[in-house]
């Protein structure tokens, strides 16, 4: 929103929320039925009935522009700012496809009122060559005198400020603005599309080539990682006139009274705004090579559609707890080319980049889903793949991988001890943070209580969490026998007289790994608490019972470059599996925490919170869910 939102700043539709599509339904819904009900014979009006498809086409060109630059800057390769992204520029920039619709809208509008607009050809090279010329000259020229305008504090306040809210920019900050400000936009855009139909020299080329220019030059000038190779401007030196790159723009946001022009540099040669310091960090950002990470986390993909919701996805859902959508399965024929695509691809890839206090973090994910970890064939080949990243880690110098969610399963690597064994020279060291998911379960415990029940199976947190609470004089409740028996034989004598095999259900807290069922849940109390001690949370079955989040913790405000959310958990919180292996690079522990070894509890605990980690209550998880 603008410092001082002038009239028109609000999108018309905006009270319809995610059913704002419906306001194109009655133009698709005509279209369909011009091409339904025409006469025998008669000739298609192509133009017409692509109107529709040429919109989607847009949406997903403008979303690979999101997912290649939100990949790339995870690199870190070529970047231009290192100023970071938040979950507030994530929220005001949610609404990108509002101008998409409009335009769709006017295309409409603009095919019932001119006739001239009828029957388009495919391809007139008389009309192209006069988009351009159009564009080159009336267009770029209104829009660099517009653009200045909209710096006026009056305007600027108004209307600009809202794009400018944005200082590190991703492809689609390019249209982020007001409503009345995306009008005037279409007013200056139309130029070359209504003196084309007018003079019936209109194609369908000419408007989807000129629509599509638009959308890949603002995309592109938009990106914070420079693409424009050096041999383009060499080869071509007036080219720096005729087209701007990522960081020409980029210096517009941080500066804002240099570099006006639209796509076309050439008016800010002309009337002296070029920013001098253009060239220098065109040719920095060409040859900036991305830092090495301190710390990677490695995890993996959860079902077909968490590829929606990993940050290189869909940025708005990706800035949300992962929820199974109803209208996901409309998007089968993209999720089905994305298990392809990953089958096919088959290594490793870059997530997310993050910094706290100068530790250079990276997620990497495994091209795997949560289900694969479970088929006997497939664990070879996620065996090799993980250890395929531990020794790119290792070469690349990174100090520390953490295993995240089934990357450190007992019965696929024995917690990571595996690949200890098969290289003992490994410099880097593998965290499979089971002694900060026990500590975050001890402390989410309720104080005061004075029995649990551990459900679901065995893990070696499950074992971790049950020996301390036994030593700890608190009573562990067990509802299998043969689990009963594994525990109570891993105990002092001492200690297992506080574990109980036990067929009621009265108590109030639950520590639950996988495998708890919903026949367990109904049978206890309302208003019990379930803890999880596993990496994935239980299916929800009670609306009268409180599920707390699988073992995470708040970070710290200084962490930076968080907007996304780690699968299920809320924003800004973060797996005690990730953190643990931040806390092994910022303590420098040189020792593994994989297969049975395990950290003091205690030291662990208190290095999290003298690193600005919160603890989650269970007040701000129960807000968390609301």
């Amino acid at each position: 929103m603008a410092s001082k939102p002038g009239i028109l700043t609000e999108w018309p539709w905006t009270w319809l929320g995610n059913f704002k599509y419906v306001v194109l339904a009655p133009f698709v819904g005509r279209s369909i039925e011009s091409l339904l009900n025409r006469e025998d014979g008669s000739k298609i009006d192509i133009g017409y009935l692509i109107i529709f498809p040429f919109l989607l086409f847009r949406m997903l060109h403008n979303q690979i522009w999101i997912s290649l630059s939100r990949y790339r800057t995870a690199k870190g390769d070529n970047r231009i700012l290192d100023k970071t992204i938040e979950f507030d520029q994530v929220d005001r920039e949610r609404n990108w496809d509002d101008q998409i619709l409009l335009n769709g809208l006017l295309f409409y509008y603009g095919y019932m009122k001119l006739e001239q607009s009828h029957y388009l050809p495919i391809w007139r090279s008389d009309g192209i060559i006069l988009t351009t010329l159009l564009h080159i000259g009336p267009v770029e020229f209104l829009y660099y005198w517009l653009h200045r305008a909209l710096h006026h504090h009056f305007l600027y306040s108004r209307y600009h400020s809202h794009h400018h809210s944005s200082i590190v920019t991703e492809p689609i900050t390019s249209v982020i603005h007001p409503f009345a400000e995306h009008i005037a936009y279409f007013l200056l855009f139309s130029i070359p599309l209504l003196t084309t139909v007018v003079t019936k020299t209109a194609s369908i080329v000419s408007f989807g080539g000129y629509i599509t220019y638009i959308d890949f030059m603002n995309n592109m000038g938009h990106c914070n990682f420079e693409i424009i190779p050096k041999w383009m401007f060499s080869t071509f030196p007036p080219l720096k006139y005729l087209m701007y790159t990522p960081s020409y723009h980029s210096l517009h946001h941080t500066q804002f009274r240099t570099n006006y022009s639209l796509f076309m540099p050439i008016y800010d040669y002309i009337y002296g705004t070029l920013d001098k310091s253009s060239d220098t960090l065109y040719e920095k950002s060409l040859e900036r090579q991305g830092k090495s990470p301190d710390v990677v986390h490695l995890t993996h993909l959860t079902t077909p559609e968490s590829i929606y919701h990993i940050r290189i996805g869909f940025a708005s859902f990706a800035s949300q707890p992962y929820t199974s959508k109803w209208y996901f399965w409309l998007m089968w024929p993209v999720t089905l080319w994305s298990m392809m695509v990953t089958w096919i691809y088959g290594h490793t890839f870059t997530v997310e980049r993050n910094v706290f206090n100068n530790l250079n973090l990276q997620t990497w994910a495994i091209p795997k889903y949560r289900v694969q970890y479970f088929m006997q064939w497939q664990r070879e080949t996620i065996n090799n793949l993980i250890e395929e990243a531990i020794m790119e880690a290792d070469q690349k110098g990174i100090k520390v991988l953490s295993l995240g969610l089934l990357n450190q399963d007992e019965k696929l690597n024995k917690n990571g001890e595996v690949y200890i064994r098969r290289h003992p020279q490994l410099k880097v060291k593998l965290v499979d943070g089971s002694s900060l998911a026990v500590a975050v379960v001890l402390n989410s415990i309720p104080k005061g209580t004075t029995q649990v029940v551990l459900g679901g199976h065995l893990s070696k947190v499950a074992n971790a969490i049950a020996l301390a609470l036994c030593q700890g004089g608190v009573k562990v409740l067990t509802l299998r026998e043969e689990e009963y028996k594994k525990l109570k034989s891993s105990l002092t004598p001492e200690a297992a007289t506080n574990l109980l095999l036990s067929k009621t259900y009265t108590s109030k807290i639950w520590l639950v790994g996988d495998g708890l069922n919903e026949d367990e849940q109904l049978k206890v109390p309302k208003g019990t608490i379930f803890i999880p001690v596993s990496q994935f949370p239980p299916r929800k079955t009670r609306k009268d019972c409180f599920y707390f989040h699988t073992p995470a913790m708040i970070t710290p405000k200084h962490f930076e470059n968080v907007d996304s959310c780690e699968n299920w958990l809320p924003r800004r919180v973060m797996s005690a599996w990730r953190i643990a292996g931040i806390l092994h690079a910022l303590e420098d522990w040189h020792e593994n925490e994989c297969g049975n070894m395990m950290f003091d509890i205690e030291k662990v605990w208190k290095a999290s919170l003298d690193h600005g980690f919160q603890p989650i209550s269970v007040v701000s998880a129960s807000e968390s869910k609301a």
